[in-house]
């Protein structure tokens, strides 16, 4: 059986130019990338890595790749990262991580933006499948919840739970993070005004910033661009 997230990653490759400052996500095609990039000593040593997944970095880590933090860096050549769901602009769902905030960082300080994933993740328009995640201070919990009750009151939501304490999953700048359920789907605009509530720090809707799409299915390996 094909191995569809395999074959995105390798159709990466090519993208990728010696010397270069490369952005990553987070997710199983991206741990591909890393393990097809390191098979190359030569040419991934004169690369440059940041990401804000700790899964990645330990990757990286691993196969003694060179890391800087985002925060000590002024652009990207390149962020890779996977996704949920895209639609036919590249505008992208990445609601399973949590961190999202650090990851739209990151793509929008990249010269370029690709998407890589299988071909299921790519629909004609989003949809209600996956929430919309808001990452959210502690003292506008109460705040938020509020708004999206008067203003969306169809939505279901919930606060994201820890599975391994009791307790909120905290976001690594130290938030809280609600799971927005849409019962029906809504203009992107709207959705993505959702940010000018106060307390929301951002959410996981990336409207307009995927440049391209590498993605692989049966048709095979296609490149997608807006």
């Amino acid at each position: 059986m094909t191995d569809y997230k395999l074959e995105a990653a390798k159709a990466a490759i090519p993208f990728i130019k010696t010397g270069q400052i490369i952005g990553l996500g987070a997710g199983s095609t991206i741990a591909n990338l890393i393990n097809l990039l390191a098979a190359d000593a030569e040419f991934a040593g004169t690369l440059i890595f940041a990401t804000s997944s700790f899964k990645t970095a330990q990757l990286l880590i691993e196969h003694k790749l060179n890391i800087k933090a985002i925060e000590h860096l002024t652009y990207l050549d390149i962020y890779f990262d996977g996704c949920d769901q895209f639609d036919a602009q590249l505008n992208a769902l990445k609601s399973g991580g949590g961190i999202h905030t650090s990851e739209k960082i990151m793509a929008s300080l990249a010269h370029e933006f690709i998407l890589l994933g299988d071909a299921g993740k790519s629909v004609e328009k989003l949809d209600t499948t996956y929430p919309l995640v808001l990452e959210v201070l502690p003292s506008a919990l109460q705040l938020v919840q509020q708004w999206l009750a008067k203003n969306v009151p169809t939505a279901r939501i919930t606060m994201r739970l820890s599975t391994q304490k009791d307790g909120a999953v905290i976001t690594e700048n130290g938030n809280y993070l609600l799971d927005v359920y849409f019962a029906q789907t809504m203009p992107l605009d709207r959705i993505n005004a959702i940010k000018m509530v106060p307390g929301v720090v951002e959410h996981s809707l990336f409207l307009g910033i995927a440049k391209k799409a590498i993605i692989a299915g049966e048709g095979g390996v296609k490149v997608l661009s807006v």
